[in-house]
């Protein structure tokens, strides 16, 4: 049976995200799984962008890569993908600036939550993206595609952004800690 001081040995105090709220003590086990999460997650945004941008073949061709002309976001919001009472709402979004937005914004959630900093406007932005691509695909049709209407991947990446924003996965494998402690984010704390 473990002793309670091997346990106390095992457990790595993190430091709050702001000074009201408590301080969050996880194993080292398990920050360490919240870093595997975090890197996996930003990875899967990092991925699209580089499939996107360069047409690597796996969801995106060559001759459909951004850098050969293709239209990432446009190609998405007009395509069969895109079902429900809200397609009209999305095809009239369908842009070239719809589409540097949407790289801007899959770069930036990749590379910052691989990093480990702007975890939380990582969370909201890309919780917001992932809910309008689930909506585009409006999951609740019968013959939608979709295996499950209420919960499919894009909740997951929404949730796996807000928990490893809210559990400061980027202070373990990361850069988070030495980002909090920069002195602009220290007066703009919505850059944590």
């Amino acid at each position: 049976m473990p002793t309670l001081q091997a346990a106390h040995h095992d457990v790595t105090p993190t430091p709050a995200l702001d000074s009201d709220q408590p301080r969050v003590v996880t194993t080292a086990t398990g920050r360490r799984w919240l870093a595997v999460l975090r890197l996996a997650t930003g990875f899967i945004f990092l991925w699209a962008f580089l499939d996107k941008t360069f047409g690597l073949g796996f969801s995106t061709p060559t001759d459909r890569a951004w850098i050969n002309g293709g239209a990432p976001s446009q190609g998405f919001l007009n395509s069969d993908a895109v079902v429900g009472p809200l397609k009209p709402v999305f095809a009239a979004i369908a842009s070239p600036t719809s589409d540097v937005l949407f790289m801007i914004g899959m770069l930036a959630i990749g590379v910052a939550v691989m990093l480990g900093i702007g975890l939380r406007v990582s969370a909201v932005v890309g919780t917001v993206l992932m809910l309008a691509m689930y909506l585009a695909e409006w999951p609740f049709a019968a013959n939608a595609g979709s295996t499950n209407p209420l919960v499919d991947y894009h909740i997951i990446y929404a949730l796996a952004l807000i928990v490893v924003a809210v559990l400061a996965a980027g202070d373990t494998w990361g850069i988070g800690r030495q980002w909090k402690a920069l002195p602009v984010v220290q007066s703009n704390r919505w850059l944590v």
